[in-house]
């Protein structure tokens, strides 16, 4: 019975008030006890305290608080009755963001409140951890990869590709597209693809062409003071070589861009050609003259001027060549037209008579037209 009439007369004690007496009696002040709501991490409870402030609550609770931990209202601020007090710890995340690593603190309990606390765009990303999944007091190691809008040119066409690749190789590839050995890539293969970065693609072939080409030949001079000065006889023609070139022709997208020689062949060896140069004394051609009966071709041109057809075509010298090298002898015969008419070897070779026969049977065919110039001489 005495027990529960203690147990009422401590009920009719205020609950809010605490009396203490000051140390000689002199007065006494009074204390309010409160009610206050107290969330840790989103975890509520509700606590009796005598405390002032925040600080007396959080210590009164044992909860100690560190720099990357958020109160509030502060610490220091002064407490009421009724007053919530949220604390957050702050969490390590080792963050790797499109391949850039950094720590960073959070208070986010879940990888998706930290990621909105930290301002990444999730959308699409790709995450090696579940967005609901719990960060612990420890912290997390996490990577993510946020989705990005490339515009792939290549072949003539634009593709447009969302991807998570890290590098322009990756996001090229996720576009359904192979690079050759030789492509390029613009920007480089190995530079990060930011959202909405436009890359060109050129596609580098290398292929092999032959070409033949001529190898010109020398002329050899020799001296011959037997032939009048300004004679040249050729004793032995010239003819041009041949030379084969292999090249590589490098294309971009279709287009030559540069050729280089990869190997060079002579296939025919050029044939130097060999001239005699006349240094004697100008001599001065006889004149021409044809006896009856030598053919019938001389025979049916009487009167006809031999000599100053002659002098008009090669000054009369019986063994001249032409600066082209392809006319020589008396009256300028080219070797196909010489051979035509029974001649053999080099007009110019041949001795002023055999020329003069040769001339006349040309005459006796087609008339004053080998010589468009000088045949007018002839007709004298």
């Amino acid at each position: 019975m005495g027990n529960q009439l203690a147990g009422h007369a401590r009920r009719l004690v205020p609950q809010t008030l605490v009396v203490a007496v000051l140390a000689g009696g002199a007065g006494a002040y009074v204390v309010a006890d409160k009610t206050v709501r107290l969330t840790v991490d989103g975890r509520v409870r509700t606590v009796h305290t005598l405390a002032a402030d925040v600080d007396g609550v959080l210590r009164q609770q044992h909860i100690a608080v560190g720099g990357h931990d958020i109160v509030a209202p502060a610490p220091g601020h002064p407490l009421h009755d009724g007053d919530t007090v949220a604390v957050r710890y702050g969490r390590p995340l080792t963050l790797t963001l499109d391949g850039r690593q950094q720590r960073v603190w959070t208070t986010g309990t879940t990888v998706a409140a930290a990621l909105r606390q930290l301002g990444v765009r999730a959308d699409g990303a790709f995450l090696d951890a579940s967005r609901g999944a719990a960060i612990g007091r420890h912290g997390l190691v996490l990577s993510v990869r946020t989705q990005r809008r490339v515009t792939v040119v290549a072949d003539g066409r634009a593709h447009i590709v969302r991807t998570h690749a890290m590098t322009v190789r990756g996001a090229v590839a996720d576009a359904g597209l192979l690079l050759g050995p030789q492509d390029t890539v613009s920007p480089g293969a190995g530079a990060f693809p930011q959202d909405g970065l436009a890359v060109t693609v050129a596609r580098v072939r290398t292929a092999q062409a032959t070409r033949r080409e001529p190898v010109p030949y020398r002329v050899v001079r020799h001296r011959d003071p037997s032939l009048p000065r300004g004679t040249t006889v050729v004793d032995v023609a010239g003819r041009a070589g041949l030379r084969e070139l292999r090249y590589d022709v490098r294309t971009v997208d279709g287009v030559a861009s540069a050729t280089r020689v990869v190997r060079s062949r002579v296939t025919r060896a050029p044939v130097a050609e060999v001239r005699r140069v006349g240094t004697g004394r100008p001599a001065r051609s006889p004149r021409p003259r044809v006896t009856s009966g030598t053919s019938r071709a001389s025979a049916a041109s009487p009167g006809l001027d031999w000599h100053a057809l002659a002098l008009c075509e090669s000054g009369g010298r019986p063994h001249v060549v032409d600066p082209s090298g392809r006319y020589g002898g008396l009256y300028q015969f080219d070797v196909r037209t010489w051979r035509g008419l029974g001649g053999r070897g080099l007009p110019q070779n041949a001795g002023p008579a055999e020329q003069t026969v040769r001339a006349q049977r040309l005459y006796a065919t087609r008339g004053t037209a080998p010589w468009p110039v000088c045949g007018r001489h002839l007709l004298r």
